[in-house]
């Protein structure tokens, strides 16, 4: 065989390897949320949060987690819990440390009785949820 056929030959392999890496390492990325029901959801997420009643700023935490971890599933992000997911997300999110906060919060909320939580902390977790779920192309 010609050197130049062996190299196009190895060339070709090569490309094709990164092809199939680049293929495994997405997985479902392609896939297409309904968006208009992921944002009509959110808001309504948004729109609970009252700054005058304090007990929204909990329910409305725990229920933007509760989306994120059902966009996250339904990208096909694998994990039996949403801690599982996030730590294989693979760069996903461009703030994941802020979105590990929010869902800290988020178990804090659950776990931790005569936790409070402030309307600030709860503003802010609703923004990092929203901007997870951006990223993913849920909203």
């Amino acid at each position: 065989m010609d050197g130049g056929v062996v190299i196009f030959i190895l060339a070709v392999l090569i490309v094709a390897v990164f092809i199939f890496v680049a293929i495994l390492l997405t997985g479902k990325r392609g896939h297409h949320f309904n968006v208009e029901a992921y944002q009509a959801r959110f808001l309504e997420i948004e729109n609970k949060l009252n700054k005058d009643n304090s007990a929204t700023y909990m329910t409305t935490v725990i229920e933007a987690d509760k989306l994120l971890d059902k966009a996250m599933m339904e990208a096909g992000l694998p994990g039996k819990t949403m801690g599982d997911r996030l730590k294989r997300s693979g760069g996903r999110f461009t703030e994941l440390n802020a979105v590990w906060r929010a869902h800290k919060l988020r178990n804090a909320i659950a776990h931790e009785p005569g936790l409070e939580v402030g309307y600030k902390q709860a503003h802010n977790a609703l923004a990092i949820y929203k901007q997870a779920l951006k990223d993913l192309g849920a909203i």
